[in-house]
């Protein structure tokens, strides 16, 4: 016997899966301005058949989802790839959007003194480490010592840590604060803080010697009012005159340099141990014969270059270096590895009062002139940033000069040097130069700081860098973000080279990035793109040095045809906490250890 199927209790069922299938082929209706375009009266008969038919499959498809139980899925509309397919093909775009979005500092080297991983009893540290209490944490200075680490955090306090801060701290804690510092250094046993209005404070590495002592008054908020501070310290004060202010520090082990707006320099005692060396530039200041009447950390002006204006300061272990406006450069103090720039002699191995530094003898052509861009010092090694000029060619090639110790691989000149007087050229890193697209010529590539340790050194370039891509679908996959190229070379014994191993370095290498490299990265094997300048292919492949890809630092992770390197990311606003900075990662190399940090 025939039996009707019973439908109507159905019915809403398949109106409302009508419903919904359709709307899952929403995007392919006509989006037409026209309202005459979307009504079958208009239509042709032939069309009108047409779309009659469609719907009618569409009904029964439903019918049939609804009858069989089995979902019907359309395709899924396009998604934006173009991110994705960026994040495949460069390691460095990677980096760049990482730093941006997850801002910290990284440690890696010796942790005797729990400096790299202060809750970690591991040393020493083989790899680039986070450090958990500054995740999404901004700085405006950091220095690491063997023993120690001082922070300078956004809002100018002092943070520290460290076997000689305190045994025992798992995470840094707040000592000077309400000063607004913006610098800080690292001597034997004191630290040097610069305040944004010049102010320079001085006070014990150790917590044992800050809580004692006598405590400076403070003004208050309240006028009229003061009170105590928190923590023994001292400010150092050179005579200065009207309107002038210190705007940098450099410190050594036992001395400090003070720079002021006027272009002059003081020096003064910075540890427990006098400068002996003639490191403060004051002919005949010893401990015995500094003067009585005086706090031992007087400020001395350096009356030897009161006929130049000086501005850039540097400072070694025990040596120190100045250059004025016009180039020239000015050591003193200790040369027993030949730091000062001049031969070794026996006999008279320090020099106390500023001597001029030629470079006559590296560019002995008439039509050269050298120029002393930049400098830095560390240990027994001083570093010079040059430009040279050819008159009569014309253009300007840079060069990075070294001298001093080279057991290590100091110099990064190729050799294992135990005294080297006369600067050398780095040569990795000299007479580098670059295509700009924008500005449509060719540009040097000059080293942009370098962070100098007592054995080891890190050379921030200034080469061409993105971080301004398009986040847009429609971008091309070639519009990557990349930073800066940098370098590393010198004393590796505690892994502080960031290469995974312990061999020493004569010259400048790469390390892998600081987070994992992504196991499914693609590789543009047409150029081998990672995105690192705008050179062309060879340079996209191993960065600004050994375009080739011959010896390019074993501490870079090879993808097939990509260099994975790590490189450092400019200056760039990005939203943090739910607030605009502009920041950038810096470097700073430490006694066996080293830091990539994100800066104000």
């Amino acid at each position: 016997m025939f039996k009707p199927i019973r439908t109507a209790s159905r019915l809403p069922l398949i109106r409302s899966r009508q419903t919904e299938l359709r709307s899952r082929f929403a995007y392919f209706r006509n989006i037409s301005a026209s309202p005459r375009s979307r009504t079958l009266s208009n239509l042709p008969a032939v069309n009108r058949k047409t779309v009659t038919t469609t719907l009618g499959l569409l009904g029964g498809l439903a019918i049939c989802q609804w009858a069989s139980g089995m979902e019907v899925h359309a395709e899924a509309p396009p998604v934006n790839s173009a991110e994705d397919r960026k994040r495949k093909l460069s390691v460095q775009h990677i980096q760049v959007q990482n730093s941006l979005q997850n801002p910290g500092v990284y440690a890696w080297g010796n942790n005797a003194g729990r400096v790299v991983a202060p809750d970690s009893d591991e040393t020493p540290i083989k790899s680039p480490r986070r450090l958990p209490f500054f995740d999404n944490v901004l700085l405006r200075d950091l220095k690491l010592d063997r023993n120690a680490g001082v922070a300078v955090t956004e809002k100018g306090d002092l943070l520290q840590w460290g076997t000689a801060y305190a045994d025992g701290i798992k995470t840094p804690e707040v000592t000077l604060k309400g000063k607004n510092i913006v610098k800080a250094q690292l001597s034997r046993d004191r630290i040097l803080a610069l305040s944004k209005d010049g102010a320079v404070y001085s006070l014990p590495i150790a917590k044992k010697y800050q809580l004692p002592g006598t405590k400076p008054s403070e003004a208050s908020w309240i006028p009229g009012l003061s009170s105590k501070g928190s923590i023994h310290y001292r400010a150092l004060k050179p005579d200065l005159g009207y309107f002038e202010s210190v705007t940098d520090i450099a410190s050594g082990l036992d001395h400090v340099l003070l720079l002021t707006s006027q272009g002059r320099v003081f020096s003064a005692a910075a540890s427990s141990s006098f400068p002996v060396k003639g490191q403060t530039g004051i002919q005949g200041l010893t401990y015995v014969t500094r003067p009585k009447d005086k706090p031992y950390d007087t400020c001395h002006e350096i009356t030897g270059l009161n006929r130049q204006t000086i501005t850039k300061i540097a400072a070694g272990d025990y040596h120190s270096l100045v250059c004025d406006s016009k180039g020239q450069v000015f050591s003193f103090g200790d040369n027993t590895s030949g730091q000062l720039g001049f031969d070794y002699d026996p006999e008279n191995n320090t020099l106390p009062t500023p001597t001029p530094l030629s470079l006559k003898s590296q560019y002995p052509g008439k039509n050269l002139t050298a120029v002393v861009r930049a400098l830095t010092a560390g240990g027994a090694n001083s570093y010079f940033v040059v430009d040279v000029e050819d008159t009569q060619k014309g253009g300007v090639t840079p060069d990075l000069l070294a001298c001093g110790t080279g057991i290590f691989g100091n110099l990064g000149n190729g050799r294992w040097t135990h005294v080297q007087g006369s600067p050398v050229k780095v040569k990795s890193l000299s007479g580098l130069s670059e295509y700009d697209e924008r500005a449509n010529k060719v540009i040097p590539i000059r080293p942009k700081y370098l962070s100098v340790s007592a054995t080891h050194t890190a050379a921030v370039m200034d080469n061409l860098t993105k971080v301004d891509a398009s986040s847009s679908p429609n971008s091309p996959v070639h519009d990557v973000n990349y930073g800066a190229d940098v370098l590393w070379w010198g004393n590796n014994e505690h892994y502080q080279l960031g290469t995974g191993k312990r061999t020493n370095s004569c010259v400048p290498v790469y390390i892998p990035p600081l987070d994992p490299v992504p196991e499914d990265m693609a590789v543009d094997k047409s150029n081998g793109m990672t995105g690192s300048s705008t050179q062309g292919d060879l340079t996209r492949k191993s960065g600004i040095i050994d375009g080739k890809g011959d010896g390019v630092g074993g501490g870079m992770s090879m993808g097939k045809d990509q260099v994975h390197r790590f490189q450092i990311t400019p200056r760039k606003k990005a939203n943090i906490a739910g607030r605009t900075v502009e920041f950038e990662q810096r470097i700073s190399c430490g006694r066996g250890n080293t830091a990539v940090y994100s800066a104000v």
